[in-house]
C-alpha cells in the first residue's frame, strides 16, 4: 500500500473509522462509527481501500474527502464552541 493511502488510514482510524480486512484487489473496507439516519446512504458510509489504484494519490485523496464531508463529523465540529 502506497505511503499516500496509509497515511489517510491512519488519518481516519484517528477520527474513530475502522479499518475492516478486505479480500482480494480491497485491501481493507473503511466503515463510518455512526450509522446515522441522515448520513447520505442512510447506513454506514463504507468506502473500499485499494490494494494496488492505478493512481494511489488520487485514492487517497478520494477517501480522505469522502470520509471528511460525513454527515457525522460536521455535526460533531458544529457541537464544538470557538475559543
Amino acid at each position: 500500500m502506497s505511503k499516500e493511502i496509509e497515511a489517510v488510514v491512519q488519518e481516519l482510524e484517528a477520527l474513530g473509522w475502522d479499518l475492516i480486512e478486505g479480500k482480494g484487489h480491497v485491501w481493507g473496507i473503511l466503515r463510518c462509527p455512526a450509522n446515522d439516519k441522515e448520513c447520505r446512504c442512510g447506513t454506514f458510509c463504507n468506502m473500499s481501500v485499494w490494494s494496488t489504484p492505478k493512481n494511489p494519490q488520487q485514492h487517497a485523496k478520494k477517501i480522505r474527502q469522502k470520509a471528511l464531508s460525513c454527515v457525522r463529523l460536521e455535526k460533531k465540529e458544529e457541537g464544538k464552541a470557538d475559543g
